[in-house]
């Protein structure tokens, strides 16, 4: 193995790890305010998929610019699901909350397999396409940017809940609920935006894969695995461990590839995943 070819890959798994943890930021941001794990999580990126690749073909409008349409569509969408299905399963047992999401996921598929049958389908001639060379590090274009707009979507999330009052409001929210309502936060609003972010987060993450990644009513299933074990290596509820462990995932997968072969990398993600829990189970970041 030569060196260029070890930094191609270490820069390539750096790249990918970026959208695995936007994913796991928007899934963790709901686990963290509601303490329900939403099973449909990988819907909403695959929605992000379908509606980056639609803006493309009726419009010509390249996914690059369409991505803050994109993230302001599926943050209605999370709202939505919110105010419609999860605000009516808050109280309920676990059981039923894990059944509620579950159902979600299978109905959401369901409707895009309806509307857009389970072709593959992908986003040709984008403004993002071919490579590019970075310190000599030959890189394909559409996963560099990819990766630089999850970096910049990351960041607008860490802002907004470490420099604004609704995000202050937010973190209140999650740390302790009771003292939040007793300060006068509607707690329901703030779950709704935290499903909305959430949302928001995984259509961020499809508009980014859409360029280069096929694009089908299952793709979520391909994500929605990774995301909770990015999830559960930072720490459930940290935004900072999933940005952390989403590199680190992504790095270990691609050398895991490159190694053993990729027949062989999702075992070993799983069992640094296995390594994780026995030994921290909380997590890299999570409190004890």
């Amino acid at each position: 193995m030569t060196t260029d070819i070890l930094l191609q890959t270490l820069a390539s798994g750096v790249l990918i790890g970026l959208i695995y943890a936007l994913v796991a930021i928007g899934l963790t941001m709901i686990f963290g305010v509601m303490d329900i794990v939403n099973f449909a999580h990988g819907e909403f990126l695959m929605l992000g998929m379908y509606a980056s690749f639609w803006l493309f073909s009726l419009y010509a409008l390249d996914p690059v610019f369409t991505l803050p349409l994109t993230v302001l569509m599926l943050f209605g969408v999370g709202m939505l699901v919110y105010k419609t299905i999860i605000r009516r399963i808050i109280d309920a047992p676990m059981l039923s909350q894990i059944f509620a999401t579950f159902g979600l996921m299978f109905l959401l598929r369901g409707v895009a397999q309806f509307l857009w049958k389970p072709d593959f389908r992908s986003i040709e001639n984008s403004l993002v396409s071919g490579g590019v060379n970075v310190l000599g590090i030959q890189l394909g274009l559409p996963q560099l940017v990819a990766g630089l707009g999850a970096v910049v979507v990351t960041g607008t999330v860490y802002w907004f809940l470490h420099r604004t009052k609704l995000g202050a409001a937010l973190e209140a929210t999650a740390a302790d609920k009771e003292a939040a309502r007793l300060m006068g936060i509607d707690s329901h609003k703030m779950f709704a935006l935290a499903w909305g972010i959430g949302a928001a987060c995984a259509g961020a993450a499809g508009a980014l894969l859409s360029t280069f990644f096929p694009i089908f009513p299952e793709v979520g299933a391909t994500f929605i695995l990774l995301a909770f074990v990015v999830v559960n290596l930072g720490g459930f509820g940290s935004v900072a461990g999933a940005f952390i462990a989403g590199i680190l995932v992504g790095v270990i997968e691609v050398m895991g590839g490159l190694l053993l072969g990729p027949q062989y990398k999702m075992a070993v993600v799983l069992a640094l995943f296995l390594a994780v829990l026995m030994f921290r189970p909380q997590g890299l970041m999570g409190k004890a």
